[in-house]
């Protein structure tokens, strides 16, 4: 098997697992997924500007990467965004965060995209999590010199993992006096242990719960709510978009995250993309991907 035909999915978890752990991200085949090649593809992006930082967590420097088109028509707000991965893999130039935050972008809604431990041998909870808080306070603390806005028009959001990791976060948040989101937006969520059969005990022979259990570090953790905020109470979270996919496996846990804030009191939007799989916004040449773009930013602006 030749490195563009390789497919770590395709392992059983332990062999993908210990795979990463001694060959670190495999290259993505792609060859039009770079920025360059994302501006050529699609002019709308030619203006927006990015620049390259790091971000101190209580565990060291995460890379990040701030995006701003100041020709567009600006939104007023701004987002901190978080790619998914599995827990065990993703990056910033993968098209969920790169491409996403370019699109978003050039609609005038500036990003902060960041990284985070990835949950590879002794790295669980809370270490992606503590990550993502650092990131968002930092994003707090430079909104308005990376992003042109102020504190108080910054969202959060992420995607598949990344929204377990921000959903938890905003939980965390809210329970320890930390500063909530403006808002929250959640791209096929994972909110819960098993995000297929949400409610339900996790089978630790499926290898969702597995990728699960090894974020979490131990059976007990399953069950904490700021580790799957799905498990928890929906009150005092902040304006909210879960956005799931008609074909997704995991579309369950958005369903039922977003039915909970709708116990909560909480101003959520719940919307289905028609055609769409799991992760069809780290493709763009999906024809469902730009128009789940679409919708998550008329939704940032109105």
């Amino acid at each position: 098997m030749t490195d563009s035909e390789f497919d770590i999915r395709s392992l059983p978890f332990p062999e993908a697992l210990r795979w990463l752990r001694e060959n670190g991200e495999p290259a993505d085949p792609r060859t039009d997924i770079d920025t360059g090649s994302l501006r050529r593809r699609f002019p709308r992006l030619a203006n927006v500007e990015t620049h390259d930082l790091t971000i101190e967590t209580p565990y060291g420097a995460q890379p990040a990467r701030a995006y701003r088109d100041n020709s567009a028509d600006s939104s007023g707000r701004g987002l901190v965004w978080v790619h998914g991965g599995a827990f065990i893999g993703g990056y910033l130039d993968m098209p969920e965060s790169n491409w996403v935050a370019l699109e978003l972008a050039a609609r005038g809604i500036p990003v902060l995209a960041v990284d985070y431990s990835k949950c590879l041998g002794d790295v669980h909870y809370p270490v992606p999590s503590d990550d993502v808080i650092a990131a968002w306070e930092y994003g707090l603390a430079h909104s308005a010199d990376l992003l042109g806005v102020g504190p108080e028009a910054l969202y959060l959001g992420g995607a598949s993992a990344g929204g377990a990791l921000t959903s938890g976060a905003a939980a965390r948040l809210r329970d320890g006096g930390g500063t909530v989101p403006a808002g929250l937006v959640l791209v096929y969520p994972v909110a819960h242990p098993d995000g297929a059969h949400p409610g339900s005990i996790p089978d630790p022979a499926a290898p969702h719960a597995q990728l699960s259990l090894n974020y979490a570090g131990s059976a007990e953790a399953l069950y904490d709510p700021h580790v799957f905020a799905g498990l928890g109470s929906g009150e005092g979270f902040p304006r909210t978009i879960v956005v799931v996919c008609e074909h997704d496996g995991l579309r369950p846990s958005g369903e039922a995250f977003a039915a909970l804030l709708d116990e909560g009191g909480v101003d959520v939007t719940l919307h289905l993309e028609p055609g769409a799989d799991h992760a069809h916004i780290n493709e763009p040449s999906d024809p469902t991907a730009l128009p789940t773009i679409e919708v998550i930013a008329a939704w940032m602006r109105a």
